[in-house]
């Protein structure tokens, strides 16, 4: 049976070998681009177009025309390439249409050799854009899948790779349009199906010859993909996608999920360490990840913890999280994409029928009616049915991969604190809560952030926090605001080696000693809570002065110079009742803090009302817009870079009653201590 699919769905591929056939109704130009698990285009042999029509397992033609085959073969994929999108464009300086707007829509199909239909998807809704990423093959957990992307991109072929993370986008895509430039004039005919036994695929299967063998081939990127959770973005975790609300670009919307850029670039074998991602060399490739018992007939494969690539267990497991997230927010769009087109279909149905006479006498019309409704609850239901059947393997994944998490990335009530001893070294990223979708209640994807923090927290403790209207008064849901500031606090603090990270706390009212007990009495703070005026203005002399110190030695090549004693562990201040006790020359400091600080090693936590700083106008409002905005409830503010869901987000807490804070924080004093 066809599926046919809408953008953003996805459908398992049981053939390795298939033919992709595309028709526009207008000669178009036909591309192929193998990427990473990141989605990141390595180089111009990455990708098979006109002017180089053969990759490894790949075939495309050589020309423009209105109808294309693309031959595929998964199984000759090199095991670096985890992504293969099928790419469309309308050619250059030619008389031809220059946007899909104005052209029927295109169509596309993956057929097996026999020419049997597997998918089908038709791409609707373009207008402005000459180029689009029609399709996407993509490995998950050992399989093949297709997916129907459907971005467009105005900008064209170059922009579509640029997106991709081509740094040689222009270049190739001016290669494309020369290739095509010399058989643009007519349009080609179809070549006939292949079959099994004459198809051209298997040329494209041949192995990639290396750099040794007289030839070029795809090279892994030792680095792995970024969080979608934090950090800044040039395009987004999942794939380099379509740019969401932020956290991408130069100051990022603090009400956005998105994935910072990493870089194409590798260090060679025994040369520096790349401390920003992933803090390993490239002198060896990473150890294969876990492979799942073998499924029962029918039946999909079992989950297996860490089965994503990477150099470590720690790593694969976040590249893991990555991926579920990602799956999570596709079928959801794919479901509520199918959703909307019944209720379309229907409506449309229905005015038909209420626009002709004859249908209102009778029971004509309400029979046209119930059908046009029966039709509308059929097809929600195989979309929900398809929203479930993914839901129950992201379930099953979820089960196996939260008790597999390091405390890094783990809720506090994860057994792994329990065994908790203070770390040798910094782990890749932290867990600052978890994020869902209201199809999928019952799914928690761990919301994990790359370390050092790139951004600093504000832990929003005004009524916007808390939309349910649950907290009656506003010191109730301040209170509740410094816990989670002193949770995700205390989680920095145990994940970071002894003595290599330092918590500075202004509190200029004194009104959160309560919540920060368990700081002060386990003795992890580098001094008691600043108090009034006075104490905010030495705290921020200092921390500033420590920010220039450090710039001014980098920048001027002499890191090695900084004064004897000087604190070279990272530091976070944790700022409560913002702007309670701070004059004109104090918000200046700290906006200062939060654009500068992160790149030399101070971060901020915020715990604020923004209306309570509403005096100071627009002056803030980069101040706000720096930081990730977190709440102590859950609530539905953050979006994901893919298809911008608005993901519910629940901080991590400690579960009331639970002495296991006390007891890691007493481990890092402790250890503290000796290092000292």
């Amino acid at each position: 049976m066809t599926a046919e699919l809408v953008r953003g769905q996805n459908h398992p591929l049981s053939q390795a070998r298939l033919e992709i056939r595309i028709s526009a109704g207008t000669p178009i130009v036909a591309a192929a681009a193998l990427s990473d698990e990141n989605g990141r285009i390595h180089g111009v042999e990455w990708v098979a177009h006109p002017g180089a029509p053969t990759q490894p397992g790949l075939e495309v033609s050589r020309q423009a025309a209105a109808d294309h085959r693309l031959a595929v073969d998964l199984d000759a994929m090199p095991e670096t390439v985890h992504r293969v999108g099928v790419l469309l464009a309308l050619p250059t300086g030619g008389a031809g249409p220059v946007r899909f707007g104005s052209v029927a829509a295109p169509f596309v199909a993956v057929t097996g050799l026999d020419g049997a239909e597997i998918v089908t998807y038709t791409i609707h809704g373009l207008d402005a854009e000459s180029a689009v990423v029609a399709l996407e093959l993509y490995r998950r957990q050992g399989a093949w899948k297709v997916r129907a992307v459907g971005q467009g991109y105005a900008g064209g072929l170059a922009e579509l790779l640029s997106d991709q993370g081509l740094a040689q986008a222009q270049q190739l895509a001016g290669s494309v349009n020369e290739a095509v430039a010399q058989g643009l004039a007519r349009s080609v005919q179809a070549p006939p199906p292949r079959t099994a036994e004459g198809d051209r695929s298997r040329q494209a299967a041949a192995p990639a010859l290396g750099p040794d063998q007289g030839g070029t081939a795809p090279q892994p990127n030792p680095v792995p993909p970024v969080s979608p959770y934090g950090g800044q973005t040039s395009g987004g975790p999942g794939q380099t996608a379509p740019q969401s609300p932020s956290y991408p670009g130069a100051t990022p919307d603090p009400s956005a999920v998105t994935q910072p850029s990493a870089s194409t670039s590798a260090p060679t074998a025994g040369g520096p360490i790349d401390y920003s991602h992933p803090r390993r060399q490239n002198s060896a490739p990473p150890p294969p990840p876990p492979t799942a018992p073998p499924a029962a007939p029918g039946q999909p494969a079992q989950p297996v913890a860490g089965d994503a690539t990477g150099w470590s267990m720690e790593e694969r497991l976040y590249n893991q999280v990555w991926g579920m997230f990602e799956d999570l927010a596709r079928t959801t769009a794919a479901y509520r994409s199918a959703v909307d087109f019944a209720e379309s279909r229907m409506d449309k149905e229905l005015e038909q029928v209420l626009s002709d006479p004859r249908s209102r006498i009778g029971g004509q019309g309400d029979a046209a009616r119930e059908a046009a409704r029966a039709r509308y609850a059929q097809l929600v239901e195989r979309a929900r049915e398809a929203l479930d059947r993914d839901l129950v393997q992201l379930q099953a994944e979820a089960d196996v991969v939260e008790p597999a998490l390091p405390p890094a990335y783990a809720r506090w009530d994860n057994p792994v604190w329990h065994a908790y001893r203070v770390p040798m070294e910094i782990p890749m990223a932290l867990r600052l809560g978890d994020l869902h979708l209201p199809e999928a209640e019952q799914i928690r994807i761990p919301m994990l952030v790359r370390l050092p923090l790139e951004r600093g927290l504000w832990i929003d403790s005004g009524r916007t926090a808390s939309s349910d209207g649950s907290f009656a008064d506003a010191h109730s849901l301040g209170r509740l605001a410094l816990e989670t500031a002193v949770a995700h606090a205390a989680r920095l603090l145990a994940v970071y080696p002894a003595g290599e990270f330092t918590v500075h706390v202004i509190d200029p009212a004194g009104s959160g000693a309560q919540p920060l007990a368990p700081l002060v009495r386990t003795g992890v703070l580098a001094a008691p809570p600043a108090l009034g005026a006075a104490g905010v203005t030495d705290v921020l002399t200092r921390l500033t002065q420590r920010v220039d110190l450090v710039q001014m030695a980098v920048r001027g090549g002499a890191a090695d110079a900084l004064p004897p004693g000087f604190d070279t562990a990272q530091q976070l201040l944790i700022v409560n009742d913002f702007p309670h006790g701070f004059d004109d020359r104090a918000v200046n400091q700290l906006r200062y803090l939060a654009d500068e600080g992160p790149a030399f090693g101070v971060h901020l936590m915020m715990v604020a009302d923004r209306e309570e700083s509403s005096a100071y106008g627009p002056l803030l409002d980069p101040l706000w817009r720096s930081l990730l905005r977190l709440t102590p409830v859950a609530d539905d503010h953050l979006a994901d870079p893919w298809v911008g869901h608005a993901w519910t987000y629940e901080p991590s807490l400690v579960p009331p009653g639970s002495q296991i804070l006390h007891q890691v924080l007493a481990q890092v004093a402790a250890a503290r201590t000796k290092y000292a």
